[in-house]
């Protein structure tokens, strides 16, 4: 009897813990999706890329996210794309040497969005820096 109510305590330590752990990523997806006032810092970030390679990067970031692209100029090197109803800008500058920032602030100057936006696509960057960048030959 001793060791069947030992078990069972296990179990439900375990099954705590499974549904602990998903609510947990709920909440995370949750402060990601749910407006907030975004501080400035977290709307750049500098990479160890030439401007050039980053402009590209942050074009594939954001189709990737299915973001809608409204304008786009490579060589001032601006994005600007729409995402949860609301205009962002994407600027690339130089940095220096094989270094270059990306900042992604909002067009109305309202601070005030869901963070996932620009937290995915500086994630979307930073898993994809490995790969490299093809040409697509036309057809």
């Amino acid at each position: 009897m001793e060791r069947i109510i030992k078990f069972l305590a296990i179990i439900i330590i375990c099954i705590t813990g499974i549904i602990t752990s998903v609510r947990a990523e709920e909440l995370t997806m949750q402060q990601l999706t749910t407006p907030t006032n975004v501080p400035f810092s977290d709307c750049f970030k500098t990479y160890n890329l030439s401007a050039d390679n980053l402009y590209y990067y942050a074009l594939d970031s954001i189709a990737a996210n299915r973001f809608e692209i409204k304008e786009l100029q490579s060589k001032s090197g601006y994005i600007i794309f729409k995402a949860a109803g609301r205009e962002f800008l994407a600027a690339v500058a130089y940095y220096g040497p094989n270094k270059s920032i990306l900042k992604i602030t909002p067009a109305n100057n309202s601070y005030y969005f869901a963070p996932g936006i620009v937290l995915n696509i500086f994630k979307f960057i930073d898993m994809n820096l490995n790969e490299q960048i093809k040409e697509i030959p036309k057809s």
